[in-house]
This record gives structure tokens, C-alpha cells and sequence, in this order.
């Protein structure tokens, strides 16, 4: 397909993805990790796992349309570090054996996730975590932030000085330390003092492949989320009514619902073109620069806007946006959460300046 005539419609498999996803929301009422048990019971945590290991053989078009949906009722799950963190970019690194032990065993629930991040390094392309060599296994060491369901996790992929290490969570010398997040989802700080890995567990060269599926990952997830807390708010402005008139029918009102729709659009844009990308089979230099590029707006708009359109709902819902067992608490909390595992706004435009002044 030509760049210059993208259809960015779901296909068929897509929509089939997405439709079971919302079925099963509206069948269960937990949104937490009580969900994820319907979930494997769905099948739809194997829809990326390899037929050869009994999934579906889909790929990030899919994933996505799972996340997206997900994060339309901000269900708490570790769909996305599983599936866009870890799934995705294993599909083609992992040798037969290995493979058959981390992607077979997805569809029955195990949990995977990535070490992005390092102290004061969100995303960092240049970690200091080491790995040394010693023979038929490899020896890491350093100090991970803000890694999602890292208690949940039966494996862990480790960016290292010397490619990603795919850790077992039961391996000897890793600790996980649990750390608050907003949204209350599971977050720890992994340390890693001589944890020994099967060479074979060492990915040169993985690093950028899971860089980009986890912005993909948390674009389609950021999407989801204002796509949602939009909808809470349109009906929430819609029903309450002031001076004897519903809050949709003042101006001041409209106009900031019809910002909101701008931002969404956008944002829905921006994680649908950077995924369509990502997903193309083209490895030349020009395509792989269109992806980082995409990728980087992606992640700078949900990080700069995705969380100020979430103040614009929570604003919209009055008092009742400070009640955290209201629903818009949830929706706000996880993109607070999401635009700080990014690195923040500042971080995302100095990438998108560099790149600029690259040209």
C-alpha cells in the first residue's frame, strides 16, 4: 500500500478482536485484575501468540484494537505490558525452545513485562544496566524504574548495555520493590545484582524493536482512555442539569467539549498512524525513520495532552471528579500514570526538537 492512500479502518480481524473485548466488559463487572482470569478464558491474551503455539498469529492491528477497548473502561489489566511490552517484539528473537516457553504459555495467563526505564532514563536507549559474559551464561546487573506488574510478571525483559535479557522472576538476585503509581496498578523498582541468564536469553539488538511497541502500546492505550473518559463526560454534561437547564447547553460547556473532541481525534490519529507503521513489513531506513517519527509525536501528544484534556473532564464532572469511587478517577489516574511512564512532556519534545533540528 502507498504512503500516500493509508486506509486507517479496522480490518475485519481487528473488529473481531474489538468486539469480543467489549462483550466480555459488558458481561463482567470487575476492572481490575479480577479481569484478567475472563480474559484468558476469552482467549484474547493469545492473539498474537504464534498458531504454532495455539494463538491466533495476529499482530499489532490487533493488539492495539484489544488495548484501546480495554482502556475505553479503564480496566486495570497487565494487557499492555504483556502484549505490546513483550509479546510483539519476542515474536521474531526468541529461538524454538524459548519461545515455546514464554509466548506458549501467554494464552493461559502468564504475565510478561519491560524494564524501560532506569533512575532519572525514562525509555532510555542507552541503558546502564550491564551484562557480562561468563561463558554459557550472562551475569546483570542495575537498577529499573517504574516497571509495570513486575510482581505479576513470570518473565522480565531487561535492556542492557548489551541487548535486552529476557529474566525469569524467580531468578536468583532480582528483587522487586514495590513503588505507589496513581492509578494504584501494580509499579515496583527492579534491582538486579549478578541475576544469572542463560546466553540464550540475551537479545542483541531487541532494544529498539521494544521501545517502539511499548509507545505503540501506550498509544492505543492513551486513545482508549480520553476516547472513554470523553464519552463519561459528554453524558455526565448531557444529564446534569443547572439553573434548570442541562450543563451541555451552556456555551462555556460546549466549547470545552468540543476541545476535548479535538484532542481525542487527534490522539486517535496520531496512535492509528504510528501503528500502521510499526506493523508494515519495510525495513528500509526511510520507512524506520517514518515509524520513529510518528512514534514520536505519538508519545508527545499523550504525554503534553492526553492528561490536561483528563483535567478538562475532571473539571467538567465538578465535585464529582474528586470522588476516587467515581468512575472518571480511574480514567484520569492511569493517564497521569501513562504520560509519566513516557517521561514526561519536556522529555517527548526535546525528542520531537531533535529531530527537527536533525534534519
Amino acid at each position: 500500500m502507498r504512503e500516500d492512500a493509508v486506509d486507517f479502518t479496522r480490518d475485519d480481524s481487528a473488529d473481531a478482536v474489538a468486539e469480543v473485548v467489549v462483550s466480555l466488559l459488558e458481561r463482567q463487572q470487575a476492572r481490575d485484575l479480577d479481569l484478567w482470569p475472563p480474559l484468558v478464558d476469552s482467549g484474547l491474551l493469545a492473539v498474537a501468540v504464534p498458531e504454532r503455539f495455539g494463538g491466533d498469529g495476529m499482530g499489532l492491528a490487533e493488539v492495539s484494537a484489544l488495548l484501546y477497548e480495554l482502556a475505553t473502561d479503564a480496566a486495570a489489566v497487565p494487557a499492555l505490558p504483556t502484549l505490546a511490552f513483550g509479546v510483539l517484539p519476542l515474536l521474531d528473537a526468541l529461538p524454538a525452545g524459548l519461545a515455546e516457553r514464554v509466548l506458549g504459555e501467554v494464552g493461559k495467563g502468564v504475565v510478561l513485562t519491560a524494564a524501560v526505564s532506569e533512575p532519572g532514563a525514562p525509555f532510555t536507549a542507552a541503558p546502564h544496566t550491564t551484562a557480562v559474559r561468563d561463558g554459557d551464561t550472562v551475569r546483570i546487573t542495575g537498577r529499573k524504574v517504574s516497571v509495570i506488574y513486575a510482581e505479576q510478571a513470570r518473565w522480565l525483559l531487561i535492556p542492557t548495555d548489551q541487548g535486552v535479557a529476557l529474566v525469569e522472576s524467580v531468578a536468583k538476585g532480582l528483587s522487586v520493590l514495590p513503588t505507589p503509581a496513581s492509578s494504584g496498578i501494580p509499579e515496583a523498582t527492579v534491582v538486579l545484582e549478578d541475576v544469572e541468564v542463560p546466553a540464550a536469553q540475551l537479545l542483541p539488538g531487541l532494544l529498539p524493536t521494544v521501545l517502539r511497541h511499548a509507545v505503540a502500546g501506550i498509544g492505543a492505550t492513551a486513545d482508549g482512555l480520553l476516547n472513554g473518559a470523553i464519552r463519561l463526560t459528554a453524558e455526565h454534561v448531557r444529564t446534569r442539569r443547572q439553573f434548570g437547564r442541562p450543563l451541555a447547553e451552556f456555551q462555556a460547556v460546549a466549547q470545552q467539549i468540543a476541545d476535548l473532541y479535538v484532542v481525542s481525534r487527534t490522539l486517535h490519529v496520531a496512535a492509528e498512524s504510528a501503528s500502521w507503521a510499526l506493523a508494515q513489513d519495510d525495513t528500509s531506513p526511510e520507512h524506520r525513520a517514518r515509524v520513529d517519527e510518528d512514534l514520536d509525536v505519538l508519545a508527545y501528544w499523550a504525554a503534553a495532552e492526553l492528561p490536561r484534556a483528563m483535567q478538562k473532564c475532571h473539571h467538567l464532572h465538578g465535585g464529582l471528579g474528586v470522588d476516587i469511587t467515581h468512575p472518571m478517577h480511574r480514567y484520569y489516574s492511569q493517564a497521569k500514570d501513562l504520560a509519566r511512564l513516557l517521561g514526561g512532556a519536556g522529555l517527548r519534545l526535546d525528542n520531537l526538537g531533535a529531530r527537527c533540528s536533525s534534519i
